[in-house]
Order: C-alpha cells, then sequence, then structure tokens
C-alpha cells in the first residue's frame, strides 16, 4: 500500500446474513480526505463501516487499514485497530450513567491513559474542539441530540485517529443541527483527520461538498458531482 493512503480495498466483498450487500467493491481512502458514502436504507453503506472496525468480516478480496490487513487480522488485535479510529454512531451510545466527563474518561482509561492530568487535559481538549467545553459536568440526558453528538464526535477523537467513521451521524438530529454536525466533522478534516461519512441526506452533501462514493445493487462507486 503506497505511503500516503489510509485505506486500500481491492475487489471487496461483504455479506450480512448471507446476503451479499457488497461485491467486487474497490475503494482507497487518503489522508485528510472526506468522502460521503450514499445510498438508500440498506444499500450496504453500515455494513462497510462495521467491516472496516471488524464488527462483520470481509468475505473477499484484499482490503488494508493503516497497518492492517483486515483479510487476515486476528481477534486480539482488532482493539489496537479500533483505537486508531474514532467511530460515530447515529444513536450515540454513550453510557446515560454518567456525566459527559466520565463518558470520555472511561474510554480513555479502557484504552490505556492512566496519568490523571493527562487525562484531564485530553477531555477538555475535545470537549473544546466540539464546542462542548461548558458542558462536561451533564448527564447525556441533559443534553439536545445535537450536543449529544458531539460529545460523541469528542469520544470519536480523544485518540487522535487517523479516520473517523461516521455512520449515519445525523440520521437522528433536526436539519439546522444536521449541518452544524456535519461542519464540525468538515473542520475536523481541515486539521488532518480523514473522514468517512454515510448519508441518505443528499441535502447535506450537497450543502457541504466533498468526494462522494455511492453503494448500489451491492456495487461501490465515485460520483462526479
Amino acid at each position: 500500500m503506497e505511503n500516503n493512503v489510509l485505506l486500500q480495498l481491492d475487489h471487496v466483498g461483504i455479506c450480512r446474513d448471507e446476503n451479499v450487500v457488497l461485491q467486487d467493491a474497490s475503494f482507497s481512502l487518503k489522508p485528510g480526505e472526506f468522502v460521503y458514502v450514499i445510498g438508500k436504507v440498506g444499500s450496504g453503506k453500515s455494513s462497510l463501516l462495521k467491516a472496516l472496525y471488524c464488527e462483520i468480516p470481509l468475505r473477499s478480496g484484499e482490503a488494508r487499514l493503516l497497518d492492517f490487513d483486515l483479510m487476515r487480522i486476528k481477534k486480539k488485535y482488532i482493539p489496537y485497530l479500533r483505537r486508531k479510529l474514532g467511530i460515530v454512531f447515529q444513536d450515540f451510545q454513550l453510557l446515560t450513567d454518567r456525566s459527559v466527563v466520565k463518558n470520555l474518561e472511561f474510554v480513555l482509561k479502557a484504552t490505556g491513559w492512566k496519568n490523571k492530568a493527562d487525562i484531564e487535559r485530553r477531555i477538555g481538549e475535545v470537549l473544546g474542539q466540539v464546542g462542548m467545553q461548558n458542558k462536561g459536568y451533564k448527564m447525556p440526558h441533559e443534553l439536545s441530540g445535537g450536543e449529544q453528538q458531539r460529545v460523541v464526535i469528542a469520544r470519536a477523537l480523544l485518540n487522535t485517529p487517523d479516520i473517523i467513521l461516521a455512520d449515519e451521524p445525523t440520521g437522528n438530529l433536526d436539519p439546522e443541527t444536521s449541518g452544524q454536525i456535519v461542519q464540525l466533522l468538515h473542520d475536523i478534516c481541515k486539521k488532518g483527520t480523514a473522514v468517512i461519512m454515510t448519508t441518505h441526506n443528499y441535502t447535506l452533501v450537497h450543502n457541504y461538498p466533498a468526494r462522494i462514493v455511492k453503494c448500489e445493487n451491492a456495487c461501490l462507486y465515485d460520483v462526479d458531482r
């Protein structure tokens, strides 16, 4: 794989419950690139992301992500791969029994951070990056959907990932908030973190232009804007 490529998929096949969702799919991602993956519900967008963080297996082809061979990766190495990725979920998946700061602290401790001052500093940095620096004491249920998604993006940034995988990050948000979240992801991308975002919201794609890849009829292809 070339040095300037973060992700290279060649003729990859992905199945869900024995159904082929993508076949013969090829795709590459460079540092600092923003890519929308569009397509109808069920077209394979989420399956593609899940295959990248090894939630579901690839069935065929060649796939390299960062320094990992996704076709041959051993189970014990998957946590190390996931630490290099920031994953943003549509349904937030925040721990509801603890504050924003404690949610972020939990992730850092789980990924090997031990120094209390370093943990506090890093939490402060990522909350500042997403405009939530004054909300760290709040519980998830006290936040709006947009605020919760900002916290999820902060969580994704904690370990300074090379790539953010955002799976329908605006799916539960109103149009104005959706635009703010997509703008935030573009701002993060401009600082060098590559972003792959799945969406079926074509208004967002139009308003915040970037490279577009489409999932359709089990195929994956670039769309010329």
